[in-house]
């Protein structure tokens, strides 16, 4: 810090500054270079495998009726992250900014859109996500100490706070720390998924085929229910556009995002994929419907011995998942303050950790908040038909800036008949659930997106002065006690 103060007062440095500023040379005071394709990937599965497969792959099937609907609908959801990442990936190495969509929409409609979205991801979707990562991990660890009983609803709150905590601070802490600790818990992940997996290929192979046999009968066909089992198989999905966020310290992006995209989620489709058959080898529908935790079940029935392996390495799973998405949360606050969508204090850096620890630890003071009430999952449920109508307009931002923005490099493009059809699954996956069975909560959600412009109006394009005397001393105040920065503009 002294020395970059000293040349900007205009000292001459010695010969000793010299050499330590050759050995250690000082970095700019923005986000630094420093996920590789390794951590690229693991970001991309750490993130896409959370809970979900392990404790309710039930949903699914709840609603599909039959295993082989199930599957395909396991199967196809794979097929539709695959397309929405391949438009992500043409999109972030044309546009290689952080913060996702919120870029993209910037890019191809103006900042209104580009701030609803923000408003409502910042807000609500990212940390209520992380609340819900964070509370399924606080229930399986502490389900050893609570034998035969559900454990006290005090203990899990306490424990789900403690994870948000833990990991904020991680993430507050170091770029690289944080992307050990995602690179170790997607290996632990992997590690019980290739258990389940060969285990129940060894079942398979031994003969219990039993579910396979006429698979579609009893298969439902409804409009509605077709659209609910795919939201909750893309809940399970959900991360496959997580690397986009973060493209600015991604090394070399034009490489290794698109090829972090081709290697992720086709594993983790077939991981998911696999790991439904192997459910179906062991247990009946109807087992895995009345089953609370699905892979416990299997576990008991296949790994008795070791059964205990399932529970812990499902903790693995889930905090692995709650680091990723509070890594990537951060960003995408840290980019909307940046565009002046969000108080400035959010876009600020640490001096001298480089990372966004003002917008990390907002995101976790909200998922604190979101993890009190006992019924958050039914916000995120009616949340979700914003997110894919969001990923609609990003797919769509693509096909409008195929002719607007004829001079931007495109080192990734792919046939615009992939945009199109991710416009129309998302318009499908958007209004299917609300025609089906129309609910008075879509529309709270729909009316809480739109409030967003109440503040939109006078504060960003307005930009009322007279808020600027009280919020200018507690930026600074804030500013002096995080030891945060303004980022440097370095091209």
């Amino acid at each position: 810090m002294r020395k970059r103060r000293d040349s900007q007062n205009g000292c001459v440095p010695n010969d000793g500054q010299k050499a330590s500023m050759m050995k250690h040379p000082v970095k700019a005071t923005v986000l630094q270079k420093e996920v590789s394709l390794l951590s690229g990937v693991c970001l991309i599965v750490g993130t896409m495998i959370g809970s979900g497969i392990f404790i309710s792959p039930k949903a699914v099937l709840l609603n599909t009726g039959a295993v082989g609907p199930c599957l395909l609908v396991w199967a196809s959801c794979g097929l539709l992250s695959t397309l929405g990442a391949l438009c992500y990936a043409e999109l972030g190495t044309m546009i290689t900014k952080s913060g996702g969509e919120y870029s993209y929409l910037m890019e191809g409609f103006g900042p209104v859109v580009a701030y609803l979205y923000s408003w409502t991801t910042a807000i609500v979707l990212k940390p209520s996500s992380f609340a819900i990562i964070s509370l399924s991990f606080a229930k399986y660890a502490a389900a050893p100490f609570y034998p035969g009983c559900t454990p006290p609803l005090i203990v899990t709150k306490c424990l789900a706070a403690a994870c948000i905590l833990l990991i904020t601070l991680v993430n507050c802490t170091s770029v690289r720390l944080a992307n050990f600790v995602q690179n170790f818990f997607t290996a632990a992940k992997l590690m019980i998924i290739f258990v389940i997996v060969v285990s129940g290929l060894v079942m398979l192979a031994q003969g219990h085929t039993e579910n396979f046999s006429n698979s579609f009968e009893g298969g439902s066909t409804s409009f509605g229910t077709i659209g609910l089992a795919f939201y909750n198989g893309l809940w399970a999905y959900d991360g496959w556009n997580q690397l986009n966020v973060i493209t600015e310290e991604l090394k070399n992006p034009y490489r290794n995002l698109p090829l972090a995209v081709l290697i992720g989620i086709p594993l983790v489709s077939a991981c998911y994929v696999l790991v439904n058959v192997s459910y179906f080898t062991v247990m009946t529908t109807t087992e895995v419907l009345q089953s609370s935790a699905v892979a416990v079940t299997y576990g008991h029935r296949v790994l008795h011995p070791v059964s205990w392996i399932v529970p812990l390495f499902v903790v693995f799973s889930t905090f692995g998942s709650a680091n990723g998405s509070c890594f990537t949360a951060g960003r995408l606050t840290y980019v909307a303050g940046r565009e002046g969508h969000m108080v400035k204090i959010l876009s600020y850096i640490s001096l001298r950790r480089y990372t966004p620890s003002p917008a990390l630890m907002l995101n976790g003071l909200l998922a604190l908040f979101y993890s009190i009430p006992a019924d958050i999952e039914v916000l995120i449920n009616y949340f979700s038909f914003a997110q894919w109508a969001f990923y609609g307009l990003t797919a769509l931002a693509l096909i409008v800036m195929r002719f607007t923005r004829k001079d931007l490099p495109r080192p990734v493009r792919i046939p615009i008949v992939f945009a199109v059809m991710m416009v129309l699954i998302s318009c499908y996956l958007v209004l299917a659930p609300i025609i089906d069975k129309p609910e008075m909560e879509y529309l709270y959600c729909t009316m809480f997106i739109f409030s967003g412009l109440v503040l939109y109006y006078p504060f960003v394009y307005r930009k009322v002065r007279w808020l600027n005397k009280y919020i200018e001393p507690i930026t600074m105040h804030l500013q002096l006690l995080m030891e945060v920065v303004p980022p440097e503009n370095v091209q």
